[in-house]
């Protein structure tokens, strides 16, 4: 229960060495008082008794702790009535309040505070001079037998909590980085993608090209340049955590992709007419980007066709294409695509579900009421 069982004030080593020597010699005044030496025998075998209980209290690490306190405790009340020593209840006392069990600490607590009042009582019975005598110290003993056991007990629990938050606090922190690293992989992924996905078709392309048409493959390497610079500087403005993507912008390299890919793409709806806030386009872009990915690795499709509509209510994104489908099942397998847009749209509110007849169909729903408070939200909880 303690470090050190000799340790009766832990950040005092000189007071503790005092007080010990205090609970070793002044006993024997009072014994020694007595004129029998049967009674002198009897109050230093007690004493040493004592000290042999408190030991092994100190050193106890299982339920025999309240045998031995309840020990100590017959000893007090020996000494108190036999010899008018009543100070051997401020040791007992201070172990108690190093009882970390709420149950066990309130009734040996309980039972010191009453065998102390009682023996002290019958004290006065027994000796009354001897009492009287040393009157404020008896009283100043019983009040630290009230006072002290509480008073230890309050700052270990106090201890015990202020531990159990730092190590909380650690946890949090642990939890922080690692959903930071969670973050930054979503990202990486939707980002660079995307880009690596179009820089391997647009290779397959060229190298289809370069022998039937030069000119056509030239120009198929140089968007393979320009989209390799563009990956570049959107990780570096991941990195540097300053990258909102456009929902315009996002569209047009989707065209691109696409048109890497010989797929057919039709849009519907009024790109201009997005409003939503940063963070909400954002994931909107990504969702967009991920969607398509899927399509030009999975679906083996030939068309493409992307629908975006706003109303007062909510935002509605719908990426289709008439490849071999897919089951929510096998939709789940893919890997951290489609894991990392669930997460994001569950961070303001949204939702998406897949459909497979002729081909897969993809709706992102996204609730306009409340997006902004939604956002709010979740940002105050991270």
């Amino acid at each position: 229960m303690l470090r050190k069982w000799h340790s009766i004030i832990p950040n005092s080593p000189m007071l503790s060495i005092y007080l010990w020597i205090i609970f070793c010699f002044l006993p024997f005044f009072f014994i020694f008082r007595k004129s029998s030496y049967i009674e002198i025998s009897i109050g230093i075998t007690f004493l040493m008794l004592y000290f042999i209980f408190y030991r092994f209290s100190m050193n106890s690490k299982s339920g025999l702790v309240y045998m031995w306190i309840s020990f100590e405790m017959v000893i007090n009340i020996v000494m108190t009535i036999l010899y008018g020593y009543v100070y051997l209840s401020i040791f007992t006392a201070f172990f108690i309040g190093n009882i970390r069990r709420p149950v066990g600490f309130y009734i040996m607590y309980g039972l010191h505070i009453g065998f102390t009042v009682i023996s002290t009582g019958a004290g006065f019975f027994v000796e009354l001079h001897l009492f009287l005598s040393q009157l404020p110290f008896v009283v100043l003993t019983i009040l630290a037998v009230v006072l002290l056991p509480l008073t230890i007990y309050s700052k270990n629990k106090r201890e015990n909590l202020e531990g159990q938050l730092e190590t909380a606090n650690e946890r949090i922190a642990e939890l922080i980085v690692f959903e930071e690293r969670q973050r930054i992989a979503r990202d990486l992924h939707d980002t660079l993608g995307q880009k690596l996905s179009m820089i391997g078709l647009k290779s397959d392309l060229a190298t289809r090209l370069i022998e039937r048409d030069p000119q056509q493959a030239l120009v198929e390497i140089k968007d393979i340049r320009q989209t390799a610079s563009i990956a570049l500087k959107e990780v570096r403005e991941l990195v540097s955590d300053m990258r909102t993507a456009k929902f315009e912008d996002e569209l047009m390299r989707i065209s691109q992709i696409l048109k890497a890919a010989e797929m057919e793409f039709v849009f519907e709806g009024d790109k201009n007419a997005l409003q939503v806030p940063p963070l909400v386009e954002n994931v909107l872009s990504m969702c967009l980007k991920e969607a398509v990915n899927n399509v030009v690795k999975h679906s083996g499709a030939t068309k493409c066709e992307i629908a975006f509509h706003q109303n007062f209510k909510e935002v509605y994104l719908v990426v289709r294409d008439n490849g071999q489908g897919i089951t929510k099942k096998q939709a789940w397998k893919t890997g951290n695509g489609l894991k990392g847009m669930r997460e994001r749209l569950e961070f303001i509110n949204g939702s998406f579900k897949i459909e497979s007849v002729d081909g897969t169909t993809l709706s992102v729903t996204i609730p306009v009421a409340i997006t902004h408070q939604s956002v709010k939200e979740n940002l105050k909880n991270i």
